[in-house]
């Protein structure tokens, strides 16, 4: 029974739509809370809106000049590029409440157990850039928060994205404190990866019990190695099997056993966990919501 509020983050910036002609799916930012309200999932008491992040909570992670120029606008061409579509101060507003979430939601998991972002897992953005629709690296700004504040001395970041989480790699990869582990598509985006604490590259057409076996031997074995106080879980949707950007085969089911074995991991360790959702780029968007909307009920299962 789920007793401690908030633990959702969502505000209606996180739907806002891209400049025009955008393929980038953003619907499902609207569609997912609509979606778990629906299915009995959770309450609209269990949402929280959050605010505008203070930019000096940014600064552990990223150069205060990116910041400075990414809120004014001031990104050169090439800078623009490499984040994927033109900005506007919707956008950045938008990144900076996404940020907040996370921050508010790890501060929440370490009272009650857990907390998702319903957008968020921005993991692309690196010190000083944005990449591949991301610009503020929001867990990697949270666990930065949580080292300050809460003293923590290990952290985990689980990025279970099809992408590999570079920016969160480069970000962190003098950060003793913090753990890096990613297991993406190996020959996917983004073609230049940063090194992780632990990479697991997976070939295309990985299977669902392929990609479970390697991730069951490896959260054994950090958990009971590294001994971490806080775990940050970044659930993309991208592995699917249909997915447009995905290469990997696995089913809604096997989308599901894989956060069940993480929630599962958290559970049995006592370990708090935020969650924020990552990409998904199905044609479609019902696959994508069935994928979001299992992550949050095995989480809430599990935890709760």
């Amino acid at each position: 029974m789920i007793t401690t509020k908030p633990f959702i983050a969502w505000h209606p910036t996180f739907r806002q739509p891209l400049p025009e002609g955008h393929r980038f799916p953003m619907a499902k930012y609207e569609l997912l809370p609509e979606q778990l309200l629906y299915e009995g999932v959770v309450k609209e008491g269990d949402f929280f809106s959050p605010g505008i992040i203070d930019t000096k909570i940014l600064s552990p992670v990223h150069e205060p000049a990116y910041v400075h120029k990414l809120i004014n606008l001031k990104l050169d061409h090439k800078e623009v590029r490499r984040i994927g579509f033109p900005l506007d101060a919707r956008l950045i507003e938008r990144e900076l409440r996404i940020a907040q979430g996370t921050v508010t939601g790890a501060k929440t998991a370490m009272k009650t157990g857990l907390a998702f972002n319903v957008a968020g897992g921005t993991h692309h953005a690196g010190s000083n850039w944005g990449e591949g629709f991301c610009m503020l690296n929001d867990q990697a700004v949270a666990a930065s928060y949580l080292l300050e504040v809460y003293h923590l001395k290990k952290i985990l970041i689980v990025d279970l994205d099809v992408h590999q989480g570079n920016g969160t790699a480069e970000i962190f990869q003098k950060e003793e404190r913090v753990f890096t582990f990613s297991v993406h598509g190996q020959h996917n985006f983004p073609f230049q990866k940063e090194k992780s604490d632990r990479d697991i590259g997976l070939p295309d057409d990985t299977t669902g019990s392929e990609y479970l076996s390697v991730l069951d031997k490896n959260m054994e074995d950090m958990l009971t190695t590294l001994h971490p106080e806080f775990i940050f879980f970044q659930a993309g949707a991208d592995i699917l099997h249909n997915d447009n950007m995905g290469r990997l085969k696995l089913t809604k089911e096997d989308c599901r056993q894989r956060d069940k074995l993480i929630f599962d991991y958290c559970q049995n360790f006592r370990i708090p966990v935020q969650v924020s959702m990552g990409g998904g780029y199905s044609k479609k968007l019902g696959d994508i919501l069935d994928v979001h909307c299992n992550t949050f009920k095995e989480g809430i299962a599990a935890i709760f």
